[in-house]
């Protein structure tokens, strides 16, 4: 099965009708019935493990400036103030 962004006809229709059944209060029940609601339970449920089976983004590491490293100018007045917090 190819996943992808693009759903069917089916599967949009789908979609549309648990979206509008849900905005006036109701529950989706009915849609269970749909020929298309298997397809589409199967590419969301793919599409849920691909997100999570993607390597998580590493922190970006500071990179030393040329000029070099820049204190602000309250702990340079009182030292304190940095052990007080």
């Amino acid at each position: 099965m190819r996943i992808s962004n693009s759903f069917s006809d089916g599967e949009i229709q789908v979609l549309e009708f648990i979206v509008q059944t849900l905005l006036r209060g109701g529950t989706p029940t009915m849609a269970v019935r749909h020929k298309e609601f298997a397809s589409l339970c199967r590419k969301v449920m793919a599409m849920k493990a691909k997100v999570h089976e993607r390597p998580q983004a590493k922190p970006v590491a500071r990179e030393e400036s040329s000029v070099g490293t820049v204190a602000s100018p309250a702990a340079e007045a009182s030292p304190s103030l940095a052990t007080a917090v």
